[in-house]
């Protein structure tokens, strides 16, 4: 597993992320101050409130300190590339989806590190070994931040360029993604069912719940029904691929791995049933 965890991983990740960032253009970071109210209710719920649901779900919770550990990395981690898609299949607004997944990925350098060790010194205790904040911000950036930005590098100079392998790209990177989400419950083969078994119901619960707490938030809070339909679609899925990459390399994987596998498995299936609700009630179009 050795060259897998040391090599093949960082690659994939840093290559979906550099998908996502061919496209990006910077009017989806201007929209940020275009359109403040609806990202900041978006932020909020995603940085703010949906860590703080996960970890008073792994507090009563009876699960095994390393499975409550990963559970608080999937709930740090941003949004995945597919929530925009998803959010387009569901009517919502799709330019505020990109501008949350592109901008809280960026802020995962910082959000991230503080959220994940703060947990594992809560739930595993005691030295968290070689890992502090600066190098898990570093790692963080090199393999999030980066290849985002050299994406919008390059939509920036070479449009046509971009446009042309986008497509290309995210196909790869869905690929990746399935690869990686494998390769993370093989790692655990001998003990995937009981652990999947531990981490399912509250990963499952965490996805529901903050999907859930993220409408309500946006009915109160945001511009119209078309920003509550992303806003939550971009609470309830996470970038699995990095939780996987963040448990595996600062904690060595093993059953860290697991929430953030089963967190994946689940949210794609409670996602289409939200959509397919919205559109049983007549979603904006």
């Amino acid at each position: 597993m050795g060259i897998v965890v040391d090599v093949v991983l960082p690659i994939a990740l840093a290559f979906i992320m550099l998908a996502l960032g061919l496209g990006l253009t910077f009017g989806d970071f201007a929209r940020v101050a275009t359109r403040s109210r609806d990202f900041l209710v978006g932020a909020v719920a995603q940085v703010v409130l949906l860590p703080a649901v996960a970890f008073g779900l792994v507090s009563i919770w009876p699960l095994a300190p390393e499975l409550a550990l990963g559970v608080m990395i999937i709930a740090a981690a941003p949004g995945g590339v597919t929530s925009n898609l998803l959010t387009a299949f569901g009517r919502g607004d799709v330019a505020l989806s990109i501008s949350l997944t592109a901008v809280i990925s960026l802020l995962g350098v910082v959000t991230i590190p503080f959220i994940v060790l703060f947990a594992h010194a809560h739930f595993v205790g005691g030295d968290a070994g070689d890992v502090s904040v600066a190098e898990t911000a570093l790692g963080v950036f090199l393999i999030v931040a980066l290849p985002v930005l050299i994406g919008l590098a390059v939509r920036r100079l070479a449009e046509g360029f971009a446009t042309r392998v986008q497509p290309t790209a995210r196909r790869i990177s869905a690929l990746l993604f399935v690869l990686v989400l494998a390769a993370a419950i093989y790692q655990e083969h001998e003990n995937a069912l009981e652990y999947m078994g531990q981490s399912g119901p509250v990963t499952a619960v965490l996805n529901v719940v903050m999907m859930a707490l993220a409408y309500l938030l946006a009915r109160f809070l945001a511009s119209g029904p078309r920003q509550r339909i992303s806003i939550s679609i971009e609470c309830g899925l996470q970038n699995g691929t990095l939780a996987i990459a963040v448990a595996t390399l600062l904690f060595g994987g093993g059953i860290t791995v697991v929430p953030a596998a089963t967190y994946s498995l689940i949210m794609f299936g409670t996602a289409l049933i939200f959509i397919a609700f919205l559109r049983s009630r007549g979603a904006p179009a």
